[in-house]
C-alpha cells in the first residue's frame, strides 16, 4: 500500500512538472504578453516577469515595446516646382499597447513602413524644393502626423521622423552653383560700388578742407612722396612747389632800408 501511494506520489509529481514546465513562461522587462485562448483575448496584457498560461489551450505572443529605429527607402518624386529629387528618411516608433498591435494589424512593421513611404512621396508633391533643403524640421513635424494618425489605431506611437537625404539631378546641381555663384558676384558688386561712395564721400571733404588750407596740399604730397620713397625701387621726379618761388620772390622784394634797419 505505501509503495503504491509513494507511486502514485512520484507520479503526480512527475506530471505536475511537466504541466509547469509546458505552462510557464518568461516575458522580458522590454516585452508584453498577450495571451490568446482557442484564438480570443484572454485577459490583460502580461507584464514582464514569470506567468503561467493553459498548455496546449493559451498561446503567449510576446511584443517588444522598445523604440524601433526604421529607415525609410529612397523614394523619388516631382516637387511643386517640378524637381525631381530622391529623398530618404528615418522613423522612430513604439509600440505603446500590446493586444492592439498583435490583433488590429497583421505586421505593424510592415504597415508603418509602407504608410512612412507613402506618406514621404505625398510630403516630395506638396513640398518646394527649397523647403527640402531648408525648411526641414517643419517637413518632419508634418510627415510625423501624417504617419501618427493611422498608427495609433494599431496601438503604435510615432516618436519622430527625420529627413536624412535629398539628392538632386547633376544638371539641377549645377543650375544652383551657377546661381550661388552669379548671387556672390552681385553681393561683391555692391560691397564694391557702396566702398567707391563711401570713399568719393571723404575725399570730397578732404578737398573741401585742403582748399581753404594750401598748406595742406603740400603736406599731403610730402606725405606720398615719403610712401613711395620707402619702398627704394623706383625713381621719384618730384615737382618744385609754386608756393616756394612766390615766397623767393617776395624775399627779393624786399626793400634794402628795411635790412640795414635790421
Amino acid at each position: 500500500m505505501l509503495q503504491e501511494l509513494l507511486t502514485a506520489g512520484l507520479t503526480a509529481a512527475a506530471v505536475g512538472g511537466v504541466y509547469v514546465a509546458a505552462a510557464a513562461r518568461v516575458v522580458k522587462q522590454y516585452e508584453r504578453g498577450v495571451v490568446l485562448r482557442f484564438g480570443r483575448l484572454a485577459g490583460h496584457v502580461r507584464p514582464p516577469g514569470f506567468t503561467m498560461v493553459v498548455p496546449f489551450v493559451d498561446r503567449l505572443h510576446k511584443v517588444n515595446m522598445q523604440v524601433v529605429t526604421m529607415p525609410v527607402p529612397a523614394q523619388e518624386g516631382i516637387t511643386r516646382d517640378n524637381v525631381t529629387v530622391r529623398v530618404d528618411a528615418v522613423v522612430y516608433f513604439k509600440v505603446v499597447d500590446a493586444a492592439y498591435a498583435l490583433i488590429r494589424v497583421e505586421d505593424y512593421r510592415f504597415a508603418v513602413s509602407q504608410m512612412a513611404q507613402t506618406s514621404l512621396r505625398s510630403i516630395i508633391g506638396k513640398s518646394d524644393l527649397d523647403d527640402l533643403l531648408s525648411n526641414r524640421e517643419k517637413l518632419n513635424q508634418g510627415l510625423e502626423l501624417m504617419i501618427d494618425s493611422p498608427a495609433v489605431e494599431w496601438g503604435v506611437t510615432i516618436d519622430r521622423v527625420e529627413i536624412k537625404d535629398v539628392s538632386l539631378p547633376e544638371t539641377m546641381k549645377r543650375s544652383m552653383a551657377r546661381q550661388a555663384e552669379a548671387d556672390r558676384e552681385r553681393r561683391a558688386r555692391i560691397i564694391n560700388a557702396d566702398a567707391e561712395l563711401q570713399a568719393s564721400k571723404k575725399l570730397s571733404e578732404a578737398a573741401g578742407v585742403m582748399s581753404e588750407q594750401p598748406a595742406a596740399l603740400q603736406l599731403r604730397l610730402l606725405q606720398t612722396v615719403v610712401a613711395v620713397a620707402a619702398e627704394k625701387n623706383s625713381t621719384l621726379v618730384l615737382p618744385f612747389p609754386v608756393e616756394l618761388l612766390r615766397f623767393l620772390e617776395r624775399a627779393q622784394q624786399t626793400p634794402p632800408e628795411q635790412s640795414v634797419e635790421k
